[in-house]
């Protein structure tokens, strides 16, 4: 049940890392509320599987997730350029997180 909550809080951290942008500096209210629901969210299951997950592997394993959520994000909503270096990056990023899943 930890890595369930892992993962969905890494998924929060996109859509809070996404709300983040659009609420053009909190001047946007849905964006903001978001923001701050999902934050709250996040940090809460992320709190959760820390207590059976040992910190280092839980929150690189966060923040992977939500690192590549969020330039997934840039690159499928907001135009970034998805190179082929971009690309490569991600997938190191996930390999590095998969990793950590199995070392555990």
């Amino acid at each position: 049940m930890a890595w369930i909550a892992l993962v969905v809080s890494g998924v929060l951290e996109t859509v809070w890392a996404a709300a983040l942008a659009q609420s053009r500096g909190f001047t946007r209210l849905l964006p903001s509320v978001v923001f701050g629901v999902a934050l709250v969210l996040s940090m809460a299951g992320l709190s959760y599987a820390l207590r059976t997950i040992p910190i280092g592997t839980g929150y690189a394993v966060w923040v992977g997730i939500g690192a590549v959520g969020t330039a997934a994000y840039g690159m499928a909503a907001l135009g970034e350029p998805a190179t082929t270096a971009r690309l490569l990056c991600l997938v190191a990023i996930v390999g590095g997180v998969v990793g950590l899943k199995f070392l555990h």
